[in-house]
């Protein structure tokens, strides 16, 4: 298995103009489908499961436009459709940054310190899921995301943070 490794990038602000203005319930579908395999599979703690029930949570990406609104009831991740209120824990950051994060790349402290990753809400949730993503030991089989190696190569080129062309 070859390594590589997935720059920090921005897409054009286009992107998320033209994002923002898409339905947001397929990325809140997408995200909570992944998250209740990663349950099923026993690769969340049931403790910090327990500590999230309840708990609303929006995942942005700022370059894509896109937004995942979620709550963890009763056993299972759901999604929220539509305006819901302020969520408990609110994480944003740039396609890249969350790349890193699910590769094992980077991780949260390291992107959030870097000012990549932004956490906004309920510090103590937040430290709860910080933790269960630190805690996260990914099968053989999981490790290595289809077609990232492609995207990788893909995105070098385009405009990176701080770096003019």
């Amino acid at each position: 298995m070859s390594h590589f490794t997935i720059p920090t990038f921005k897409l054009p602000e286009f992107v998320a103009k033209i994002g923002a203005r898409l339905p947001q319930w397929p990325h809140a579908l997408a995200l909570v489908s992944g998250l209740n395999t990663a349950a099923k599979l026993k690769l969340l703690p049931e403790d910090s499961l327990a500590a999230m029930a309840g708990k609303t949570f929006l995942v942005a990406v700022n370059d894509t436009g896109g937004e995942a609104r979620f709550v963890y009831a009763n056993g299972w991740f759901r999604p929220i459709f539509g305006a819901a209120g302020e969520p408990d824990l609110t994480f944003r950051a740039d396609l890249s940054a969350y790349l890193q994060l699910v590769s094992r790349q980077e991780d949260p402290d390291t992107l959030f310190f870097n000012r990549q990753l932004s956490i906004e809400g309920d510090t103590e949730l937040g430290l709860v899921v910080k933790n269960m993503l630190d805690a996260i030991e990914w099968p053989p089989s999981v490790s290595r995301i289809p077609g990232l190696e492609r995207l990788s190569a893909l995105v070098a080129g385009l405009p990176r943070p701080g770096r003019t062309a």
